[in-house]
């Protein structure tokens, strides 16, 4: 059996998702799926492991290239996670086109860089989420897009949206746009299966326990506290032009080397 590759500089860029929203750290922050797979390598390789993760909330596709591709690259890393899309699918309006263009033009120059390159698809909730159905298919034209760039730059596509345990709301916070602990603990161990780190396999997939349907009126209260605690404040925060992303900076913008401070 061929050992893993070993690396000694991880980069990750994306938003919120990479910076590790809801999924707190003990310590007044996050902790995030891409700390996680960080002390993964670290553990699998017993070698120090530089990380720096420069994903900042609230930033679009667009505005991940332009604005943290290049000090990735300034990084020399030989691993890079990408991934963004959420916030531009969640948008009034969305092009599609564009953002997929954007995403692969990050993977290519990672890979050309030299770098072993990671990315993900985007869970599909309409099925236990209402509002989720009404960009549905902007979200699976995305993931077709990705799975086609991943093809055509050699980019590895972490696949969750076709693992149908990600949809189990269980694994998301209440807000519906983060993972929760569970799920990001689940999202890091997917991407060290990808690596084909010891120890790690297709666990990550598995479906969670049955649990009791809620009832109908269970739903819509349920559905009413959403729309009431997360839906509303965060459509009036974009109607006024604000993004959670303002004024905030990278949470690790630069290379330092895994320690207990990242887990």
């Amino acid at each position: 059996m061929t050992a893993p590759r070993s690396y000694a500089r991880y980069v990750a860029i994306g938003d919120s998702s990479t910076e590790g929203l809801e999924d707190p750290d003990g310590r007044g922050g996050y902790r995030g799926w891409a700390n996680r797979l960080a002390v993964h390598v670290m553990d699998a390789q017993h070698e120090p492991l530089l990380y720096a993760n420069l994903a900042v909330r609230g930033r679009k596709t667009r505005e991940v290239r332009l604005q943290q591709l290049a000090p990735a690259l300034a990084m020399h890393p030989d691993l890079v996670t990408v991934f963004s899309g959420v916030n531009d699918v969640v948008r009034r309006h969305c092009d599609v086109p564009r953002v997929a263009a954007d995403l692969e033009k990050m993977l290519r120059a990672c890979r050309d860089a030299g770098a072993t390159v990671l990315t993900l698809t985007m869970p599909d909730l309409s099925e236990v989420v209402p509002l989720a159905r009404l960009m549905r298919d902007r979200l699976l034209a995305l993931n077709d897009r990705i799975r086609e760039a991943c093809d055509t730059t050699g980019a590895t596509c972490v696949d969750l949206a076709r693992s149908p345990v990600t949809a189990d709301m269980r694994l998301w916070h209440a807000d519906r746009l983060h993972a929760n602990s569970e799920g990001h603990r689940r999202i890091a161990a997917a991407l060290a299966e990808s690596l084909g780190l010891p120890g790690h396999d297709h666990s990550w997939a598995d479906p969670l326990p049955l649990a009791e349907r809620a009832s109908l009126a269970g739903r819509a209260v349920e559905e009413l506290r959403w729309t009431r605690e997360h839906l509303l404040p965060w459509a009036w925060r974009h109607a006024r032009g604000i993004s959670s992303g303002d004024g905030r900076t990278a949470k690790r913008p630069t290379l330092e080397t895994v320690d207990d401070s990242v887990k």
